[in-house]
């Protein structure tokens, strides 16, 4: 499911164009935005808990890759 958020500012200009842009997609559900308040992310710092690995497959031991020696 994908939500296609609009800002309330340009819900009166936007909302039924992009209801009768993504009719024919089921997938898309067009929504106004409704949430009040301020950002609670406001403030923080990013990252958290998160940890960036490497993924990389590892090369076997002893091995490297070919080089021109000229």
């Amino acid at each position: 499911m994908i939500y296609c958020v609009i800002p309330r500012e340009l819900e009166a200009e936007l909302f039924d164009k992009m209801v009768d842009y993504y009719r024919d997609n089921p997938n898309v559900t067009v929504i106004v935005d409704r949430r009040e308040g301020p950002d609670r992310r406001a403030g923080k710092a990013p990252g958290g808990k998160r940890i960036l690995r490497d993924r990389r497959r590892a090369r076997i031991p002893g091995t490297f890759p070919d080089t021109d020696a000229s």
